[in-house]
């Protein structure tokens, strides 16, 4: 099992860059893929990017060429640097973890992103 714990969110404004960071509990972070995900007022969760156990990276369109996804394994953490931030990116940022079922199985508690216009 792991533990996630999100950090990094804040109010900024747009054409702003943060960089999220996501925590990890264990000694097996590197054997999981993960994944941060969104989820704005009043609409579903969504996925932002992923990252494998190996390193293969996926992002979804609107977060490409202004969002990367990386991983520190000897520091348990992956991160998600966002560049030139949008009003539309305002959400609270989520990480998970996945065994490579497909399914992510562990969350974090969440951290609120906030782009002003």
């Amino acid at each position: 099992q792991v533990q996630l714990v999100e950090s990094g969110g804040g109010l900024v404004q747009a054409g702003d860059s943060l960089r999220l960071s996501c925590a990890a509990s264990g000694r097996t972070f590197s054997m999981y893929d993960m994944g941060w995900f969104r989820q704005a007022p009043r609409k579903e969760r969504e996925l932002v990017a992923t990252i494998s156990s190996g390193g293969n990276t996926y992002y979804v369109d609107s977060a490409k060429g202004r969002f990367t996804i990386s991983r520190d394994n000897a520091k348990n953490t992956v991160y998600l640097q966002m560049n030139s931030l949008k009003p539309e990116d305002t959400a609270v940022y989520y990480c998970a973890a996945s065994t490579g079922n497909g399914a992510y199985e562990y969350w974090g508690q969440g951290t609120q992103v906030t782009v002003s216009s």
